[in-house]
């Protein structure tokens, strides 16, 4: 059995190899919450530096979300683990209201902006999170629930931008480690690391695959398998991602450097619907003011542009961009302000 297999705890090359290419950085914000899969990345990270005698600083960040009475305690003791391995760590908090629905997706969000402000206060251009085998397998599921297309279910990368982290990037090198040889790691360090019971409630749904799991690995669909589909449909997105370059340099009249864009919409009617997608897709990225379009709404659209073969007029606005079809042209370009009510009384 390999030590993949077995849960064993990562050796002196693990660490080398997890970490390789971040050697010439000048700073790296570890993002630390204290749970197993973090503080593990925060031993994993100080062995590597340690070994490397001149590498990265590195900054641990704890972020208390203020949702738990725990939070503080937790961020207090991640602040002595980190001090203990000579690395500098920070706690930093969500301030402000919180919502009273979808609290994951926006503790989220604000532990990515947070965690992106304290890069740049430390002139580090990456975020390292603790994203585990398990994570990216459960990634996968959740999106296939959710009718993901193909850029979805690719789910993680090692590297991308961090959400709204501006020139900041996201690195998770610990996605081919199972987090069963995370915990062995910590266990063998001798370090307890913090329980979050949010982890075991089946209110989320995340929480509610990690259960399955365990009848899905006995049919043979295990994470390691996941994740290999994840691999392999990032590699086809990457692919349909480059033809969309050659068709837009194809299609586009002028650069695509401001709005509107103009297309021949029989042209556009022409191309695999994936393809047209992705070109309108991001066009109405390009010139509305949004962020990216929901591919449910971006297939509405297009299935009403490429009616009848590209003919007749239709006027929509989606993400802040205004879609025309008419004369024989597809124009894509910033949707005029919404007026208020007030503005529209006489």
């Amino acid at each position: 059995m390999s030590a993949a297999e077995s849960g064993a705890p990562l050796g002196a090359a693990d660490v080398r190899a997890l970490f390789a290419d971040l050697t010439d950085h000048p700073a790296l914000i570890l993002a630390v919450s204290g749970g197993p899969d973090s503080t593990a990345l925060l031993l994993l990270a100080a062995r590597w530096r340690k070994a490397l005698k001149r590498g990265p600083r590195l900054v641990a960040v704890t972020v208390d979300h203020g949702l738990r009475k725990e939070a503080r305690r937790e961020a207090l003791a991640a602040h002595k683990l980190a001090r203990s391995l000579k690395v500098e760590h920070r706690i930093v908090r969500w301030a402000g209201a919180k919502p009273t629905t979808g609290i994951q997706e926006a503790a989220r969000l604000a532990r990515y902006r947070l965690l992106g402000d304290a890069a740049r206060k430390a002139g580090a251009r990456c975020v390292l999170t603790a994203h585990t085998l398990d994570d990216q397998a459960e990634t996968v599921l959740i999106r296939m629930s959710r009718g993901s297309g193909v850029t979805g279910l690719g789910a993680m990368a090692r590297l991308s931008p961090l959400p709204g982290g501006g020139d900041v990037a996201l690195v998770r090198p610990l996605l081919g480690i199972r987090k069963a040889r995370l915990v062995a790691t910590v266990l063998r360090a001798g370090v307890t690391a913090a329980d979050d019971p949010s982890n075991r409630d089946p209110r989320f749904t995340r929480v509610r695959f990690r259960t399955a799991m365990p009848a899905l690995e006995r049919e043979g669909l295990n994470a390691e398998r996941l994740a290999l589909l994840a691999r392999r449909v990032r590699r086809a997105d990457a692919a349909l991602e480059a033809i969309v370059d050659d068709v837009v340099a194809r299609f586009a009249r002028e650069p695509w450097e401001g709005g509107p864009i103009e297309l021949a919409a029989s042209a556009f009617a022409r191309l695999p619907d994936e393809l047209a997608l992705r070109l309108l897709g991001r066009a109405i990225t390009r010139v509305g003011d949004e962020g990216p379009v929901e591919l449910g709404k971006l297939e509405v659209l297009h299935d009403e542009i490429t009616t009848a073969g590209g003919r007749g007029r239709v006027r929509r606005t989606l993400a802040g961009a205004l879609v025309t079809r008419a004369g024989g042209r597809l124009v894509i370009e910033r949707a005029p302000p919404r007026r208020s009510r007030a503005s529209n009384r006489p």
